[in-house]
């Protein structure tokens, strides 16, 4: 479940709005443009160009000068905005103020995604013929004759053993759902990044155009010895559970589908942070999963893998509960794992489906719908919970990277339950005091990950 809300007014900082007597029905940024502004030179003129934006309701991020004359400065400014209607009142609101002259505005986003987001590099330079003999002919054929006599081989003298295949269908996106595989490639393209960037693997998007679960499992199976492991993405479920399935049993190589387990694994870390710092036992909280899809029902089985003794769980499809039931869960219905469970995690989709009422004293809550939550955590808090997240928290490009990493790393054959729940423990392991899960941005905590899997892969 790749939902995560980039913009947003935290609880913290409604409280503090509260406290200064301030209104907290801020609005929620869900654009971000850049305006290139001409702008006088002069003492106060770029204070009430700020003063301005703020009245009209932008959010002010980065103030930059990317140009100057005379008498003139060109800054560009970044705002965070609802939308294309906001984003036309505040030009339209800036046409009044003296000596300021709106010369552009820059989508960052189109911008930083134009010509794609990776790119096939060699690792190489080819600067003299004596390079070309090494890697190319004539000499490239010694190596063909070694992996030929041990197909081992490959994985050190090839890019086979640290290359990845992000593959998807394009039927869950986001939040977007089923908008096809190359309109879900930016999403590809951007785990990609994540894996270069954080753990240093090669991973190559590829897309299925197809809802078929026999083609999308024969089509990998063919391409699958150019990788040492499948990420399958944004596969909307039941298709998914059934490719999951069976391309684990017909390959030799690790598949993991991180809408379900990615998740799952960030889920459980998030989980072991917060009980513990309220002194709970997980194991004998009784959790309620709100949701079934892939998301909901990964994590339903990592915890009782974890050891969670009852977990229940909610759905409107009869053959999610069923499959709850079959992995050793409790079938309930909303109200029921609102009144009996001390652990509510919802993935539903569906804003405010958590009434606050439902809310008993002493809930954990994670709400992890995007954008929008079941139930605000602030709303929730107010209401009796000890403790409330929303989706913004759980990001599953805290596992992805270092579980994969570690699985090549260890030349595993497939996941384990015992290398997703490393994963979780080494998570939580980094989690510093002020938050329940670390930054996605930290390579410590995709190193410790990595290092956690591997052993576990190996004992």
């Amino acid at each position: 479940m790749e939902r995560v809300y980039e913009y947003g007014i935290t609880f913290h900082l409604r409280v503090l709005l509260e406290d200064m007597g301030m209104p907290t029905a801020v609005r929620e940024a869900k654009i971000l443009r850049i305006l290139r502004v001409r702008v006088f030179d002069k003492p106060g003129y770029l204070g009430r160009l700020a003063s301005r934006l703020g009245e009209l309701g932008a959010n002010i991020g980065e103030i930059s000068i990317v140009a100057q004359g005379p008498d003139f400065l060109m800054r560009e400014i970044s705002l965070q905005l609802d939308d294309e209607t906001h984003l036309a009142h505040v030009v339209d609101g800036l046409k009044a103020l003296e000596s300021v002259e709106v010369e552009a505005i820059i989508d960052p986003v189109e911008l930083a995604h134009q010509g794609g987001k990776i790119a096939m590099k060699s690792r190489f330079p080819l600067d003299s013929i004596a390079e070309m003999r090494k890697i190319y002919t004539p000499g490239v054929a010694q190596i063909c004759r070694l992996i030929q006599k041990d197909i081992t081989a490959s994985r050190t003298y090839t890019s086979i053993g640290n290359s990845v295949a992000v593959v998807t269908n394009g039927t869950a996106i986001l939040g977007l759902g089923n908008i096809g595989p190359v309109a879900g490639m930016p999403v590809m393209e951007g785990k990609s990044v994540l894996y270069e960037q954080l753990v240093g693997i090669s991973a190559i998007p590829i897309l299925i155009e197809s809802t078929d679960v026999d083609t999308i499992v024969e089509t990998v199976k063919n391409i699958a010895t150019t990788f040492g492991a499948i990420h399958l993405e944004d596969i909307a479920a039941p298709a998914c559970f059934e490719v999951e399935e069976r391309l684990q049993a017909e390959l030799p190589i690790p598949v993991l589908h991180d809408d379900q387990h990615a998740t799952a694994v960030v889920t459980l870390a998030a989980l072991q942070t917060i009980t513990q710092r309220n002194l709970l036992h997980l194991v004998d909280c009784k959790v309620g999963i709100i949701g079934l899809g892939a998301a909901g029902a990964g994590i339903a089985q990592l915890l009782r893998s974890y050891g969670v003794k009852i977990v229940c769980g909610a759905d409107l499809r009869a053959d999610a509960m069923q499959r709850l039931a079959d992995n050793g869960g409790e079938p309930m219905s909303l109200a029921e794992i609102m009144s009996n469970c001390d652990v509510v995690v919802a993935t539903t989709g569906v804003p405010g489906l958590i009434k606050p009422s439902m809310i008993r004293p002493g809930h954990v809550i994670l709400a992890l719908s995007n954008p929008d939550p079941e139930i605000l955590p602030e709303v929730a808090l107010a209401n009796g919970a000890i403790f409330a997240a929303d989706g913004r928290t759980i990001n599953n490009a805290l596992s992805f990277p270092g579980l994969f990493r570690g699985a090549l790393r260890a030349h595993a054959s497939r996941f384990t339950d015992e290398m997703k729940l490393a994963a979780a423990s080494a998570i939580c392991g980094q989690t510093k005091m002020d938050s329940i899960v670390p930054s996605i941005l930290d390579r410590e905590v995709h190193a410790a990950v990595a290092d956690a899997v591997a052993r576990a892969a190996l004992s």
